[in-house]
């Protein structure tokens, strides 16, 4: 990869940041334009991965006050978000590369239209009461590790399946979307350990486009009150699209 697609991939990673902190969905941005630099699909799809590593810390931070009396719900659901992401991690690696090709279109539009219904999501969930320290229901491990089995697989808008699972199973989306980011971190986290020992992940690209993830997730942070989150939302949920329909067809 030449020094001039080593800087587009680290620019199109500092708008990914900011679109994460905003919206959500940067995986959508910096996962094709990999591809449209000459990465394989899995070999864009797992330095995707660690590239955008940086900026799941920075959520977890800005959350850490909503964690208190969350210790041991944090361990359960870690240890669940641990195993799903070694098992989605590990068969990304040893399933051919073929079957990624062939899903990948279908994950991508699956993404897209997640994000373009995160906000009548968010909606329905905004009325319920807050989550108690009841016992949770044992639907809700499982749907957390299939959830964060997509995420070590592929991770597209992982955060907003977290977030509708969570918020059902909780009853309270401001605690969802804490614990979202946490079990997003370690699902993260996993991949980062797997894919970094035996992926083909292209380091020249995550030396550059890591950091300019995590610029890209403070200076979201920093201006996401000022940008519209609406037409930004349409605007990646319609390259989104258009990315799933051309991954169809090239493949």
């Amino acid at each position: 990869m030449s020094a001039a697609d080593l800087l587009i991939a680290a620019g199109v990673a500092l708008v990914a940041g900011v679109v994460n902190s905003i919206a959500g969905g940067g995986s959508l941005i910096l996962f094709p334009t990999l591809v449209a630099l000459g990465l394989g699909t899995v070999a864009a799809n797992v330095t995707n991965s660690l590239a955008q590593w940086p900026g799941y810390l920075g959520g977890v931070a800005g959350f850490r006050a909503e964690y208190a009396g969350q210790r041991g719900r944090l361990i359960r659901f870690g240890a669940v978000a641990v195993l799903g992401g070694l098992v989605g991690s590990v068969l990304l690696l040893t399933t051919p590369s073929e079957a990624f090709d062939d899903v990948v279109p279908v994950l991508v539009f699956l993404a897209s239209l997640l994000l373009a219904v995160q906000p009548l999501l968010t909606r329905q969930l905004a009325g319920e009461l807050a989550g108690g320290a009841g016992r949770d229901p044992g639907w809700l491990y499982a749907a957390l590790f299939l959830a964060t089995v997509y995420g070590g697989y592929f991770g597209g808008a992982l955060g907003v399946i977290l977030v509708g699972v969570l918020g059902v199973g909780l009853h309270g989306l401001k605690l969802a979307n804490a614990l979202k980011s946490a079990l997003s971190a370690v699902t993260a986290t996993v991949t980062l350990v797997v894919f970094g020992i035996f992926g083909p992940v292209h380091w020249g690209v995550v030396a550059v486009a890591a950091p300019a993830s995590l610029l890209g997730g403070f200076l979201g942070a920093r201006i996401a009150t000022r940008i519209p989150v609406t037409p930004l939302r349409v605007v990646i949920v319609t390259f989104g699209v258009a990315v799933s329909v051309y991954l169809f067809v090239r493949v």
